[in-house]
């Protein structure tokens, strides 16, 4: 499968429907502690206890009846190759055995959504659900027709993305009518909200996403070593949001883990102190937090309500050439040493068509370009480059030799802080966020669930 390929699907995989807009910054902190009273402790249950009867290792198959309705064993099946397709197919087969487990109860889950929606006469029309399917699709550049056959040679099909999105789409419809309109945020925490910002400008805001497992004492270090796996198979390719979708159980699962832009204060000790110590693009943990563990993946770091020059937008130009196949190694070393020679005698933009020429170089113009959108080693060298200057040559065997001259630079102003409506959308949507998750914990409650 090609890069674009698993690049789009991550995308769907990782982005839900639900509550897409919700910025749930302090839910991490909120989520331990509540967890922890649905323990073991609360249960009060005997430490000396017995078990008197065997587990029958064939009663709970990966197949279940929902209320009435069918989840079988091909949903499973069908939903798992998504997953491992978003992860490059790279997925170890005792890790597929929990992600297995882990996609059968995301297909109960979406089965109550679904139910509970159509019993508040909430659905989701057939010509919706194709025009979301056509959305996905046009994401790997293909027609949907060509599309579902491609899921159809992976192991999936159309039908489990269209599941996904049905309930998705149902759910969130059904919160608007039966939770929001009962959610309220005064003007004073709003305002408290902005004062926060403002007394806390130039400080240190991190860009974080999280996983949260659960723990007893008694399952503690089995949930310690699960978190481990988590975190190997993530630093060998597998996508963070989508490992936070299967097995966090915070309520940021449902959108990738992202808890937002979030500053020390807003967080647990231990974890406050982790986000400090890693750099974007760096994982930390399991950290141990009141009633389980965190991992936590820092996505981007900025100043509060300051200017980040990677936010400067440039003009550029880029001089490229390929490397002839069968290019030898010398022979790549001569085209390399060439092409630096000729990037030194650049004298402005104007004069990359005639160094281009004696090249048979291929000149690339984009002019809305993001400091932050170029991959991370050349981002500084871009913040230190005047107009008209180039970056050193660089590339790849498979991609050649290039350069990128800065044509134009438009740094960026400070920022702003957010307006009050958009402060009190975000609280109102987290405190949506919040009741879902309780209302969803009711459905499970209530169902009636027989596994096959």
């Amino acid at each position: 499968m090609t890069m674009s390929k698993i690049v789009a699907l991550r995308r769907f995989t990782e982005t839900s429907v639900i509550l897409s807009t919700a910025v749930a910054a302090l839910s991490l902190g909120m989520a331990a502690p509540a967890m922890a009273q649905d323990g073991g402790d609360s249960l009060k249950l005997p430490e000396d206890l017995t078990i008197f009867q065997d587990r029958d290792p064939n009663l709970h198959k990966p197949t279940a009846v929902v209320n009435g309705q069918i989840i079988t064993k091909t949903d499973v099946d069908q939903r798992l190759a998504l997953i491992v397709l978003a992860n490059g197919g790279k997925v170890p087969d005792e890790e597929l055995t929990r992600l297995r487990l882990q996609v059968l109860r995301n297909l109960i889950d979406e089965t109550l959504q679904i139910q509970e929606a159509s019993a508040n006469d909430i659905r989701v029309e057939k010509s919706e659900l194709e025009e979301s399917f056509a959305r996905v699709a046009a994401n790997f550049r293909q027609s949907p027709k060509d599309f579902a056959k491609y899921l159809v040679s992976k192991g999936s099909s159309a039908a489990s993305i269209s599941r996904q999105i049905e309930a998705e789409t149902a759910w969130s419809r059904l919160l608007r009518r039966k939770v929001q309109p009962f959610v309220n945020v005064s003007q004073e925490e709003v305002n408290a909200v902005i004062n926060k910002l403002n007394a806390t400008k130039g400080s240190d805001e991190y860009h974080v996403g999280e996983i949260y497992l659960s723990s007893t004492p008694e399952n503690s270090q089995q949930i310690l070593e699960n978190g481990r796996k988590i975190i190997d198979q993530i630093r060998q390719g597998g996508s963070f949001a989508a490992y936070a979708r299967q097995y966090s159980e915070a309520s940021t699962a449902a959108v990738g883990g992202d808890l937002g832009w979030v500053r020390n204060a807003q967080l647990p000790d231990a974890l406050a102190q982790a986000v400090t110590e890693i750099q974007v693009g760096q994982i930390a943990g399991p950290i141990a937090i009141p009633g389980g563990y965190s991992i936590l993946y820092l996505i981007d770091k900025r100043k509060v309500l300051t200017a980040d020059p990677r936010d400067a937008v440039l003009s550029l130009k880029q001089i490229s050439i390929a490397f002839p196949k069968g290019t030898t190694e010398a022979q790549a070393n001569a085209i390399v040493k060439n092409f630096g020679e000729q990037m030194k005698t650049l004298q402005g933009c104007g004069s990359v068509a005639d160094i281009a020429g004696k090249l048979n170089a291929e000149v690339i113009d984009n002019d809305n370009v993001r400091v932050r959108d170029l991959p991370a080693p050349l981002q500084p060298l871009m913040l230190d480059l005047q107009v008209g200057q180039a970056t050193p040559p660089f590339g790849s065997a498979e991609n050649g030799v290039r350069s990128l001259v800065m044509c134009g630079r438009d740094d960026p102003q400070d920022a702003s802080a957010p307006s009050f409506d958009q402060i009190m959308s975000q609280i109102e949507d987290e405190r949506v966020n919040k009741r879902a998750r309780i209302y969803l914990r009711d459905l499970r409650r209530d169902a009636i669930i027989d596994y096959n």
